[in-house]
C-alpha cells in the first residue's frame, strides 16, 4: 500500500491538458477523498469506482484513500477519469506495477458493473498523447476505431476494468491494433453515392454558376428569390461540388466532432465536408459556441464546409451580427473566467431569403406595404452584407424548364461536371498559395491581392466606375477583386480580364437593387 500515479487527460475547448491521477492508500479510518478542483460529475466517480472494483471480483480495502487530480489550477469535468482513478487505486494496493504505467495514458468511464463506457474527445486526446511522447493509450473498446486513426501510438481498447487489470498484470494481454485494422477503420462514407445532384434543378443556370464560383474560391453566397424558386435545393447541393478533403483536413474536422461526441462509431473519420443547416431560432451561444466550459458552436461544426442559413431575415439581428467577426477572421475566441478558447471557423456561408415577407417583390403580385418590405430587408445590416461576396437572384422557374420531357432533350449539367471545374480552379490556387496560410482566393490578404489581382487600364476604369456608382466600401471592393480572380481561375487565365471583372461586379449589384445602400 502506498502512492501511485496514472496519466490521463482533460479537454478545455479544443486544447488537451495532461492530468496526473494520483492515489494514496494508507492506514486510517475508511474514507474516500478526492481533491483537485473537481466538478460534480468527477466527484461522483468515487462511488462508481468503488462499486466497479467490487463488481470486478477485486477487493476494495477498508482503508483511507485519497485521490488527487493535478494540476489543481485546472477544473476537471466529465466521467473520463473513472478508469484512471480505478487503475491508480489498484496500483497503490500493489496489484499493478507502476512501471507498466510509465508511458501510458488512460481514459474511460466506468459502469457500476465494471464495464468501460465510451467517452467523447478520444481523437484529440490520442493526438496530444503522441505529441507528448506517450507510447500507448488505454481507451474504451467502443472508442478504438476513433483512436486508431492516429499513427505512431499503441491503442489498447478495454471493455471492462477486469480486462484492463489483466492486461496490465500480464495475465491476459489485449492485442494491439495492427496497421491493416487501422486501414479498415479509416473507411468512411466517401464511397457512398451522392443522393443530391445539381442535375435535379431545372433552369436556374445563373444560380448554378454563382454556386460554382463561390465554391471554387471559398466565397460567401446569398440567394434571393420568391418561394419555390429552388434556392434551398441549390444550397443543399453545394456540398456535392466541393473538392475532396485531404487527410489533414479530415482529422482537423473530426477532432471538433469528437469533442462533442458526434463521430460515427463505425466510420469515425469525417471525409465528407460538413453541411450545417441552421434553423432561424438558433441562439448566439449555439451558433458561435460557449458555455461555462466553452464548447464549439455551429460555425465550428461547419469548419471546412458550409453553414446554411435559410430564411435569413427571420434570424435575430443580434445573432447575425455575431457572425461578422468569424466571417472575417475565420476563427473565434470564447473567453470565460477559466480562460480563453480558440475555435476554428473557416466555413463558407450560404444564405437564402425571400425579397419580402410575401415573397413576390418587386412584381405587382406583391401584397406587402413599403414599410413591411423596408423592415424585412432592414434586418440585414450593411456591415453584414459587405461580408457577402456573391449575391444572386433566383427567379421563378418557367414551365418550359420544368416539364420532364424537355429535360431528356436538354439534360441539366450535373454536380460531377461542375466539381471537375471547381477542382481545377482549386489546384491553381493550391499552387499559387503553396507554403502560405491562404488556402483559396477568399482568404487573400491585401499584399496577396496586390500581387495576384492587378488590373489593366480598361479593367481599372471599369472598377473605378463601379466603385463610384455603387458606392462601394473598401471591403466590398476587395470582395469584387477576389471573386474576379476566382472567375479567371475557372477559365485558366493568369490575369483578370474585363469579362471576369464585369461578372464579379454584377454579383454586387443585387444588394443595391433591394437594399439601395
Amino acid at each position: 500500500m502506498g502512492f501511485s500515479s496514472v496519466q490521463s487527460a482533460a479537454i478545455f475547448g479544443l486544447k488537451v491538458e495532461l492530468v496526473n491521477v494520483e492515489a494514496d492508500v494508507g492506514n486510517g479510518l475508511p474514507a474516500f477523498h478526492m481533491v483537485g478542483y473537481l466538478s460534480s460529475e468527477v466527484r461522483e466517480a468515487g462511488e462508481r469506482v468503488r462499486t466497479a472494483i467490487r463488481n470486478s471480483e477485486m477487493d476494495f480495502p477498508a482503508k483511507k484513500v485519497i485521490i488527487n487530480l493535478a494540476p489543481a489550477t485546472m477544473k476537471k469535468r466529465g466521467a473520463a477519469f473513472d478508469l484512471p482513478i480505478a487503475v491508480s487505486i489498484l496500483t497503490s494496493l500493489g496489484k499493478i506495477s507502476q512501471e507498466k504505467l510509465s508511458s501510458m495514458l488512460i481514459v474511460g468511464e466506468l459502469s457500476l458493473d465494471g464495464k468501460v463506457q465510451r467517452v467523447p474527445g478520444i481523437l484529440p486526446i490520442v493526438l496530444a498523447a503522441r505529441e507528448m511522447g506517450i507510447m500507448s493509450c488505454m481507451i474504451p473498446k467502443d472508442n478504438v476505431r476513433e483512436g486508431a486513426l492516429v499513427e505512431g501510438i499503441n491503442i489498447i481498447g478495454v471493455e471492462s476494468l477486469k480486462s484492463a487489470y489483466e492486461h496490465l498484470c500480464g495475465i491476459k494481454e489485449i492485442k494491439k491494433i495492427s496497421r491493416k485494422q487501422k486501414a479498415i477503420h479509416r473507411k468512411s462514407n466517401k464511397t457512398c453515392t451522392e443522393e443530391l445532384d445539381y442535375r435535379d434543378i431545372r433552369g436556374q443556370h445563373a444560380v448554378k454558376r454563382a454556386a460554382e464560383i463561390a465554391v471554387a474560391g471559398g466565397h460567401n453566397l446569398l440567394l434571393v428569390g420568391p418561394p419555390g424558386s429552388g434556392k434551398s435545393m441549390a444550397a443543399k447541393r453545394i456540398s456535392t461540388i466541393f473538392p475532396s478533403m485531404t487527410l489533414e483536413e479530415s482529422m482537423e474536422i473530426t477532432k471538433i466532432y469528437s469533442i462533442l461526441g458526434k463521430v460515427d462509431e463505425e466510420a469515425p473519420l469525417i471525409e465528407k465536408r460538413p453541411f450545417r443547416s441552421i434553423h432561424h431560432t438558433v441562439t448566439k451561444t449555439a451558433l458561435v459556441g460557449g458555455g461555462v466550459i466553452p464548447t464549439p458552436g455551429e460555425i465550428s461544426l461547419a469548419h471546412g464546409g458550409v453553414l446554411f442559413l435559410d430564411e435569413l431575415p427571420e434570424f435575430q439581428k443580434t445573432v447575425l451580427e455575431v457572425l461578422r467577426q468569424p466571417l472575417e477572421e475565420r476563427e473565434i475566441w470564447i473567453t470565460r473566467a477559466q480562460g480563453s478558447c480558440l475555435f476554428p471557423a473557416n466555413f463558407m456561408l450560404v444564405a437564402a431569403m425571400n425579397p419580402c415577407p410575401c415573397g413576390a417583390y418587386p412584381s405587382q403580385r406583391c401584397t406587402c406595404t413599403p414599410g413591411q418590405i423596408q423592415n424585412y430587408l432592414g434586418k440585414l445590416s450593411q456591415p453584414f452584407l459587405d461580408r457577402i461576396d456573391i449575391c444572386v437572384e433566383a427567379p421563378k422557374v418557367e414551365y418550359e424548364a420544368l416539364k420532364l420531357n424537355g429535360t431528356i432533350r436538354n439534360p441539366e449539367e450535373g454536380s460531377a461536371e461542375i466539381r471537375g471545374r471547381v477542382c481545377k480552379a482549386r489546384e491553381i490556387q493550391n499552387k499559387r498559395y503553396q507554403g502560405e496560410e491562404t488556402r483559396f482566393n477568399a482568404m487573400m490578404n491585401v499584399s496577396e491581392m496586390e500581387e495576384y489581382c492587378t488590373l489593366e487600364t480598361e479593367e481599372e476604369r471599369m472598377m473605378q466606375q463601379a466603385f463610384d456608382r455603387l458606392s462601394l466600401t473598401a471591403r466590398s471592393y476587395h470582395k469584387i477583386l477576389k471573386v474576379a480572380r476566382t472567375i479567371a481561375d475557372l477559365e485558366g487565365k493568369e490575369r483578370i480580364g474585363a469579362a471576369h471583372l464585369a461578372e464579379a461586379i454584377g454579383y454586387r449589384t443585387l444588394d443595391k437593387k433591394y437594399w439601395g445602400r
